[in-house]
């Protein structure tokens, strides 16, 4: 059979799967997958959450630049700023705590804590720490008044980015860059200061005799701040920070969250002043909410990944419902469920206790109560014992056996204390260090604070009293009211053998 083929026909469409490059090439962008950025223009708005946000907002970058200058008074020659990352000394001190390395699981138990009670917030209220309290929304949040400060509101923002160059737009241009760098210099700046002491450390700095890694560091967290506050912005949230992923774990249908009442706004529509609000909603889609919104979406569309809680649309819609003369909260906190109850005329029910809220508060609770033990119950002596390996042991020419040992004994107090180290073990066993003439039952070793003192100690135990060639026995010191003891060893071999 013959087949003929009409290429005259127009080539029908292929079906199938079609790959996300070729449909980005279809629509017309062809350097990549992904849509290129649209800059966001957030209108001021005026309302409570608007000023709560700048009370946090000022409180917060308050005690990031003030913090390294606050002065604690420690004794000695020990630092005097109250918090202080001390790499060089190797101590961590935070107002009346210092915290050595060997203690880094206070650290991580500050960590895990962190961690649960951001989980705790975020299964209640939603993005609560995204949208009041992160960085990168504290710092946009400056960068953006500043924006305001030199190129006006949102409207004139456009018409200024739109207008051709001129002196005018240069100069605000300028001096907006200008200031956004003065600040991102000021917050690493800042930064360094909490390693090195602050006042030695800003003479220093300008004379070009502070540490490398001082300029280094400042330089890093000035770029990063002008780069993401500046340019980057909502994209460092959706693009680049993994918390908008994670929160999915944490929240469900009774979570708290910026929530637009589709119960009471929809049917949406415009609205002109003695109309009837009878059949509709009522949401005038005015856009208000929108154009306020830094993160560029429309909280209509429902909850949303990039949505960071920050509650400027509720201030926004709350001001256009005063003009229209209808009640406030058509964008409010609330729940999915409770939106949903009202669609379905029932009395919505909020649920702060539920499993996993109270999984995290009782986690957080114990996390929260051995943090609070450990620190209360901390004790400043720390005793390490390293015994002689070559000779592991010595028979004196009474037959007695000696061994020898090194102790590390660690002041982690802010004064000096005279330690008692006695042995338990073999019978009649007698310390002494090298320098002794004479040896006794116990060993007196001062130790000067923040400091670790290397004792070398010799153990006798006569001849009679070897029972086994390896017995157990304990180091134990005290200072004060502080306490411990070291498991060991003493060895004696065949020193005993007939």
């Amino acid at each position: 059979m013959t087949v003929v083929i009409d290429r005259t026909k127009p080539e029908a469409p292929k079906t199938g799967p079609v790959s996300a490059a070729a449909t980005a090439r279809a629509k017309g962008f062809t350097l990549g997958l992904y849509k290129p950025r649209t800059p966001i223009y957030p209108k001021l708005v005026h309302g409570q959450w608007r000023r709560i946000k700048w009370i946090l907002m000022i409180v917060m970058l308050t005690i990031y630049y003030v913090t390294p200058w606050i002065r604690w008074e420690r004794p000695g020659a020990l630092p005097d700023q109250a918090v202080l990352v001390d790499f060089a000394g190797g101590r961590f001190y935070f107002f009346g705590i210092q915290l050595w390395p060997q203690e880094v699981y206070f650290i991580t138990g500050l960590l895990v804590m962190g961690a649960l009670a951001l989980f705790l917030v975020s299964a209640l209220f939603g993005r609560l720490w995204c949208g009041y309290a992160c960085p990168q929304t504290v710092w946009t949040d400056l960068f953006i008044y500043v924006e305001r400060a030199f190129e006006g509101d949102r409207n004139a923002r456009m018409k200024l980015d739109a207008a051709p160059w001129s002196f005018d737009k240069a100069w605000r241009k300028i001096g907006k860059h200008a200031v956004w760098l003065a600040i991102g210099f000021g917050t690493g700046g800042a930064w360094i200061f909490y390693f090195h002491d602050a006042p030695t450390l800003i003479t220093h700095f300008w004379i070009g005799q502070a540490p490398a890694t001082a300029y280094i560091f400042c330089a890093l967290l000035t770029a990063t701040t002008y780069a993401f506050a500046g340019f980057m912005r909502e994209q460092v949230c959706v693009y680049l920070c993994p918390w908008p992923r994670i929160q999915g774990a944490m929240l469900d249908e009774h979570s708290l969250q910026v929530t637009y009442l589709r119960d009471r706004g929809e049917a949406r529509g415009p609205h002109k002043k003695g109309q009837t609000w009878e059949g509709r909603g009522d949401c005038i889609d005015c856009h208000a909410c929108v154009v306020v919104c830094p993160m560029g979406i429309d909280i209509r569309d429902g909850s949303q990944l990039e949505c960071i809680n920050c509650g400027l649309c509720i201030d926004a819609c709350d001001e256009i419902m005063d003009k229209v003369e209808r009640p406030r909260g058509l964008i409010a906190y609330d729940t999915d469920a409770a939106v949903a109850a009202r669609e379905m005329r029932q009395t919505p029910v909020y649920k702060l206790l539920r499993p996993r809220t109270a999984y995290y508060a009782v986690a957080l609770t114990l996390v929260s109560g051995l943090m609070i033990w450990g620190l209360t119950h901390r004790s400043a002596l720390d005793v390490h014992v390293l015994r002689d390996r070559n000779p592991m042991f010595v028979r004196l020419h009474d037959g007695a056996i000696r061994d020898g040992y090194t102790l590390k004994i660690a002041n982690r107090g802010f004064e000096a204390q005279d330690v008692q180290v006695a042995f338990a073990g073999p019978v009649g066993a007698k310390l002494r260090t090298p320098g002794d003439k004479a040896a006794g039952e116990t060993l007196s070793v001062r130790v000067e604070p923040n400091q670790v003192r290397a004792v070398r100690v010799f153990v006798t135990v006569p001849a009679a009293a070897i029972a086994a060639p390896n017995m157990p026995a304990v180091f134990a010191a005290r200072a004060g009211r502080d306490a411990m003891t070291v498991k060991t060893n003493f060895l004696s071999g065949a020193a005993n053998a007939p």
